[in-house]
């Protein structure tokens, strides 16, 4: 069992409300546009609060980001009543891969991550993605979360090879886009980098998609769209 329960969230503009402290976790629960029904969790995992998100369909679910607590994130799935099939790892920084050996070993899920980022994870990578392209569609090893129609697009900047993935109404952007800018970066080409991929692959989705970031709270693209050019400007 987990050590918090998972709440039911109306999932207002389909972001989650506020995540008050580690291990609490969250549920909507949402149709996409063709009728296929969706639930995903969130929950807060590590000393500097992660956010790792179930994307379940049907008994098998994506796992984004086995950030830390593999304890946690096994029974968060064991209470949602499905099994991991699929860990996707947004970029390779250490605080978002801290439980993702013992996630795989625990689920013998296949692992997604980018072309990129790959060699610098501290597990084997089943299928590696955006090595040449800007986005390609997720092959995961589930029928029924491949039915989700799930997208992976490359974000460099924060790290050489992050991963955004989206599918109707949602984005998860792991450490490159959050309420009030994007991801933190160590040069100025890299911010320009990270800026102009979050511009030119991101912000081409409806200002209605939510946005599910690594830490800390939802925002929509709405909300942050009038924001760039000032983003741009100050230089973070």
């Amino acid at each position: 069992m987990t050590s918090t329960p998972i709440t039911d969230d109306p999932g207002t503009a389909g972001t989650f409300g506020h995540l008050a402290g580690p291990r609490e976790t969250r549920l909507i629960t949402t149709t996409l546009p063709d009728g296929t029904p969706l639930r995903i969790a969130k929950t807060t995992v590590g000393p500097m609060d992660n956010n790792a998100y179930f994307l379940c369909a049907g008994q098998d679910a994506l796992l984004i980001d086995a950030a830390a607590d593999a304890d946690h994130l096994l029974a968060v799935a064991r209470e949602l009543g499905v099994r991991i099939t699929d860990v996707l790892t947004t970029h390779r920084h250490d605080d978002h891969v801290q439980a993702l050996p013992a996630v795989l070993a625990a689920t013998g899920a296949r692992h997604h991550a980018s072309a990129p980022d790959a060699p610098a994870l501290p597990a084997a990578v089943d299928s590696t993605w955006c090595g040449t392209a800007e986005s390609e569609t997720l092959v995961p090893a589930s029928d029924a979360v491949a039915g989700l129609g799930l997208t992976v697009t490359l974000l460099r900047g924060h790290t050489p090879g992050g991963l955004a993935v989206s599918l109707p109404g949602h984005v998860f952007t792991g450490d490159s886009l959050f309420p009030g800018g994007v991801g933190k970066t160590d040069s100025a080409a890299d911010f320009a980098r990270l800026l102009g991929d979050v511009t030119d692959r991101i912000f081409t989705l409806p200002d209605a998609t939510a946005v599910h970031p690594g830490h800390g709270d939802d925002t929509t693209l709405g909300a942050e769209r009038p924001h760039l050019e000032e983003w741009k400007a100050r230089g973070w």
